[in-house]
């Protein structure tokens, strides 16, 4: 078994939330938007396609033909304005299967994928791309299974919907939770789920508790959480990592490294999402422990 058939690693590619914030001041933490990799027992796993799915894509063009799977938490433009840009998707023997739960308003993440890149928003249709890309219809709360990887997922509290995902292998865990609002008087019972005992928790932490309850602007029923809230699930969840994830534009690194000291002082396993930083997930059950695999295998 080669090496990285091995291993559960978790990469950043873009961490920043709302809108790309590139500048002198952003250059420690990074400015792209969401794009979160992992890389599961030889296959790859995309969690969102934020900026940072550009910069990940520059990235595999040295390892043509490529494939990985490709989740979306959600449509809002920071999740999904880098897909028309992932060079991949545009050469012929890359496979992307493509995965997003249906919006309310009835449509597939196929055809909000195809509708930004509609004349007059982009100069070329998501038919231009020549790698093969198949959608999949996901269902919040139901798992879903790529060779002996599970994904699991739940429907998270967020303007328009979003989906939480937890990825399981040889008894490693990384949660990816990310576009959530907490509730004000308990944990949400789905991130709750999605981060037991995981070895890596990454969580929206878009505001501090005093952004968010601002009385000049307060950020409720914006649909993002708190650092402070962060600490309290990863404490509740038994986690022994916590990614401090989503930062807000406005918060430049020395504002970042800040929350930093705070949330590591409440937390010690707490730690700042960097652009390019890699984790490392412990893993230890047999591969003859494998899931049988399902119709999304590959």
């Amino acid at each position: 078994m080669s090496r990285i058939e091995n291993q559960f690693t978790v990469q950043f590619w873009g961490v920043r939330g709302s809108i790309p914030s590139p500048g002198p001041h952003t250059v420690r933490y990074g400015g792209n938007t969401p794009c979160v990799e992992m890389q599961v027992g030889g296959k790859r796993l995309i969690f969102d396609g934020g900026t940072g799915l550009h910069v990940l894509g520059q990235s595999l063009l040295r390892q043509m033909p490529t494939e990985a799977h490709l989740f979306f938490t959600h449509s809002h433009w920071d999740h999904m304005q880098g897909f028309p840009f992932f060079s991949p998707g545009f050469i012929k023997g890359n496979n992307f299967w493509i995965y997003g739960a249906i919006a309310p308003d009835g449509s597939t993440i196929e055809q909000r994928l195809n509708d930004q890149m509609l004349h007059p928003n982009f100069p070329v249709p998501l038919q231009i791309m020549q790698a093969n890309l198949s959608f999949c219809d996901i269902s919040p709360g139901q798992p879903i299974r790529i060779n002996d990887i599970t994904v699991e997922t739940a429907p998270l509290n967020h303007p328009g919907e979003a989906v939480g995902y937890r990825v399981n292998w040889r008894g490693g865990a990384a949660a990816y939770i990310t576009d959530t609002e907490h509730f004000p008087d308990r944990l949400d019972e789905n991130t709750l789920r999605l981060a037991r005992n995981a070895d890596i928790l990454i969580y929206d932490s878009t505001y501090t508790n005093e952004e968010y309850h601002s009385p000049s602007m307060p950020k409720i029923g914006w649909g993002h959480s708190t650092w402070q809230e962060a600490v309290k699930l990863a404490q509740a969840a038994n986690v022994k990592t916590l990614v401090i994830f989503h930062h807000d534009p406005a918060h430049n690194d020395d504002f970042l490294d800040r929350v930093g000291e705070q949330a590591v002082a409440k937390f010690p396993g707490a730690i700042m999402a960097r652009e390019g930083m890699m984790l490392q997930v412990s893993v230890s059950v047999p591969l003859s422990e494998s899931i049988p695999i399902s119709k999304y295998s590959a």
